[in-house]
């Protein structure tokens, strides 16, 4: 554990010093166009002069005042051009500079926090010794870390192991139709918010999978993303209406707030760091939360081309299903296209998740099958669910941390005096710490004893389908998968 702590803090401090050299490069990069453009500006001027005072030899007054009435003409009009398209495209230039530079100084603060954390783990390790009890319950704690590192570095390649599944109805006696889940969101608590898109619903189910508060939009929910911790934003299409609906979790209920118009259709949606991702089923979007259109960064030909979107934990990549084209799209940030995944056992792709990890799940809507992904998105990592399982038509699919009722919590209970007890026996291996010292200490205790509860929570996938029977009162499944 111990080699592999110090690798990964390698790796960490290699990419803070990479990253903050991408800052550097990217800003010597942008002064040296800047001064390119000028001196093209200044060359372009000099050689009018030039062929101004070469025409001006042996001419009467007239003519000479003529030419310096035509040069200043030149020169206005040059200048005026390095105005209008030179001075635009640095200045778009400079903002997609300030854009990249803050995503950048973003990880890198990431970096920063990750690699502090692994550097008091590290410490631990290195004062437990050979008492191997120590040693495991430690490696249990540095689990989520080293994660969240390898997440950083880009090696969230995981596969997950599926255990078990079960299904819950989420009908309630009001709905009007059979339910049909195209979008689904988990929040902190345990929560999952769900969009019945043919009841014109949103509905929020408790840790049991029960109904416990809806709240009915204007048109068609589409799909749903995580705000804030108790704020998502839902995608609302119809022939007539395209906006972004955004509602809060308080106490239990689903509460509307603010909205906002579009003017294309919406489909799926994502976000990432005050970055709102909108599919229109034939483009990708990207919007700040306030509902300012920043760019387009991707179009496809056909409909139905961009179904889903996803974004990675640390935003570099964008995820688009395109179930027209039975692919998977990988791109980057700026919308260039890096990767397409295409598989046998991925038909007309739709759902589509990113762990916080960055482990990517994408449903097979005609396959009924749903897949891990690899983070770079040209492999398979693992079949997840299949018609075999029982899956079918599935839309949409999340990852969440869900504590298992009171067996769950008492074992959180017990875990958190075991931490107590193991960090008492740390302690006192090592009595002779210095005030300051034993400042840290708390700290890192206080920090371990927050990990070992998330070690303690369940992963758990949520699954929706759709049975295509005509019969409004077949109920709704959700399927639940615990993974190892």
């Amino acid at each position: 554990m111990s080699v592999e702590l110090e690798t990964v803090l390698g790796e960490i401090k290699t990419l803070q010093i990479s990253q903050k050299a991408s800052i550097q490069s990217l800003q010597k990069t942008y002064k040296e166009h800047s001064a390119v453009m000028i001196e093209q500006m200044r060359g372009n001027l000099n050689t009018y002069i030039d062929e101004c005072d070469n025409s001006s030899v042996g001419t009467s007054g007239d003519n000479e005042q003529y030419l310096k009435e035509e040069m200043c003409r030149s020169v206005l009009s040059i200048v005026n051009e390095f105005d209008n398209i030179t001075a635009k495209e640095l200045n778009e230039m400079k903002d997609e500079v300030i854009s990249i530079k803050g995503s950048v100084t973003s990880s890198i603060h990431k970096c920063t926090s990750v690699h502090n954390d692994l550097s008091q783990f590290h410490e631990i390790v290195q004062k437990i010794g050979d008492h191997k009890q120590l040693c495991l319950i430690a490696s249990i704690k540095c689990k989520h870390i080293i994660q969240q590192a390898l997440t950083l570095l880009g090696k969230s390649g995981k596969a997950f192991n599926v255990q078990s599944n079960a299904k819950h109805n989420v009908r309630i006696p009001s709905d009007s139709y059979k339910c049909h889940i195209t979008g689904m969101c988990a929040v902190p608590d345990g929560q999952v918010v769900v969009a019945d898109m043919d009841n014109k619903r949103v509905k929020l189910l408790s840790q049991q999978y029960k109904v416990v508060s809806h709240w009915d939009v204007n048109a068609e929910p589409q799909d749903i993303c995580q705000i804030t911790p108790s704020e998502v934003a839902v995608t609302v299409n119809a022939s007539n209406i395209h906006e972004v609906q955004f509602i809060t979790v308080n106490q239990g209920k689903l509460v509307p707030g603010r909205k906002f118009q579009l003017q294309h259709e919406c489909r799926g949606i994502a976000h990432q760091n005050g970055d709102l991702f909108v599919a229109s089923f034939k483009e990708l979007y990207k919007y700040t939360l306030n509902g300012k259109l920043i760019c387009r960064l991707y179009e496809a030909l056909g409909y139905n081309t961009v179904n889903k979107c996803a974004v990675s934990p640390t935003g570099d990549r964008l995820y688009i299903t395109s179930s027209y084209q039975n692919k998977l799209l990988t791109l980057a940030r700026d919308g260039t296209l890096l990767a397409t995944y295409t598989d046998p056992a991925l038909v007309s792709p739709c759902g589509l998740h990113v762990t916080p990890a960055g482990q990517v799940l994408v449903c097979g809507f005609q396959s009924h099958t749903v897949l891990q992904v690899g983070w770079e998105g040209q492999s398979k990592l693992a079949n997840l669910a299949t018609q075999e399982d029982g899956v079918e038509w599935p839309e949409s699919c999340v990852h969440s941390l869900l504590s298992q009722d009171k067996v769950a919590e008492d074992v959180v209970d017990k875990n958190d005096l075991n931490t107590q007890k193991v960090l008492d026996q740390i302690q006192e291996a090592v009595p002779s710490i210095s005030r300051r010292s034993q400042l840290r200490w708390t700290r890192t205790r206080q920090k371990l004893s927050n990990i070992l509860r998330t070690v303690s929570m369940s992963n758990v996938i949520e699954l929706t389908w759709q049975r295509h029977q005509s019969d409004p009162q077949e109920p709704q499944y959700r399927k639940t998968l615990p993974l190892s």
